[in-house]
């Protein structure tokens, strides 16, 4: 899961978001992400030895995606001070509600599923903020569709 981590990261600051302004976002996808990882990896396993991860950058939002091949569709536990663990889905749907995102689990066409959060990009300031508004974006490049990497499971 480190591995994991340290690619979505590295993407991200190589996207730009680097700085103050992006600090709580970056923090809020690598807790998503480490959050979904160790999920599919504790309770996918089993039935999907393989896990993916997507990393979506444009349109104002940037979404993380962890797909594994295990039919079962998790919900999030209610939280429960007597219990340890157990709690990964709830955390990712409270981060993600709190930071003004969505999040959803999704089928996939080969019978497994795709867990996602979809987190709005901070509003440009200063500066950045004329640039922007004046038609650049400060995630043009040929990354900003998105890449997507091995979980490292």
């Amino acid at each position: 899961m480190p591995r994991t981590r340290h690619a979505v990261r590295d993407r991200l600051l190589a996207q730009g978001m680097a700085g103050e302004r992006f600090q709580e976002l970056v923090d809020d996808l690598l807790l998503i992400v480490s959050e979904l990882v160790s999920n599919a990896v504790t309770h996918a396993a089993v039935l999907s030895p393989e896990v993916s991860t997507e990393l979506s950058i444009g349109e104002g939002r940037v979404r993380v995606a962890v797909t594994d091949g295990h039919p079962y569709r998790p919900k999030a536990q209610e939280s429960d001070l007597g219990r340890l663990g157990g709690r990964g889905l709830l955390l990712v749907k409270s981060v993600t509600l709190q930071a003004g995102g969505v999040c959803d689990v999704e089928r996939t066409e080969e019978g497994g599923k795709v867990i996602w959060a979809s987190l709005p990009l901070p509003a440009p300031r200063g500066p950045e903020k004329e640039s922007y508004e004046a038609g650049r974006s400060w995630d043009e490049g040929p990354d900003a569709a998105g890449a997507a990497w091995p979980a490292g499971v």
